[in-house]
C-alpha cells in the first residue's frame, strides 16, 4: 500500500497544492530532510530569494534520490520564508518542484533563519514502501 492522501470533504479543501493530511503504512522506510537553504554544490550561498528557493530544492531532490526516492515519497514539507512579499515568488518554484505531488504542507513566516542572509529554508519527510 502506498502513501494516501487525505482530504476529508467535511472540512475545506487544501487552500493550494498540498493535502490536508498524509498516512503512510508501517513497514515502509522514512527519510527525514534536515532544513536546507540556499547552499550551492560549490558552497556558495545564492543571493536572491528565487536563486535560493531554487538551490534549496534542488539540495532536497538530490537527498530524495540518494534515499532511492522522488518528490511523490514527500509526507509533509515545512517552508520557511523570511519576507512575506516572497511568496508570489515562491509558489511557481514550489510547483515546479513538487509537480502533482501533494504532500501535507506548512508554509511559516519567520522573523529570522539561523543567518542574516538566509531568505528560505525547507525541511521534508519522506516515506517508501
Amino acid at each position: 500500500m502506498d502513501r494516501q492522501q487525505h482530504n476529508p470533504s467535511t472540512i475545506a479543501a487544501p487552500l493550494g497544492a498540498y493535502s490536508n493530511g498524509v498516512s503512510a503504512p508501517g513497514g515502509g522506510r522514512w527519510l527525514y530532510i534536515a532544513g536546507q537553504v540556499g547552499v550551492r554544490l560549490d558552497g556558495s550561498m545564492a543571493t536572491t530569494f528565487v536563486e535560493q528557493a531554487e538551490a534549496a530544492w534542488t539540495n532536497v531532490i538530490a537527498i530524495l534520490a540518494d534515499a532511492g526516492m522522488s518528490t511523490k515519497h514527500l509526507v509533509k514539507v515545512t517552508h520557511y520564508l523570511v519576507r512575506p512579499d516572497d511568496l508570489k515568488e515562491y509558489n511557481p518554484v514550489r510547483s515546479k518542484h513538487l509537480g502533482d505531488a501533494r504532500p501535507a504542507s506548512t508554509l511559516i513566516l519567520a522573523q529570522a533563519l539561523a543567518k542574516p542572509d538566509w531568505l528560505f529554508e525547507v525541511e521534508a519527510v519522506a516515506w517508501r514502501a
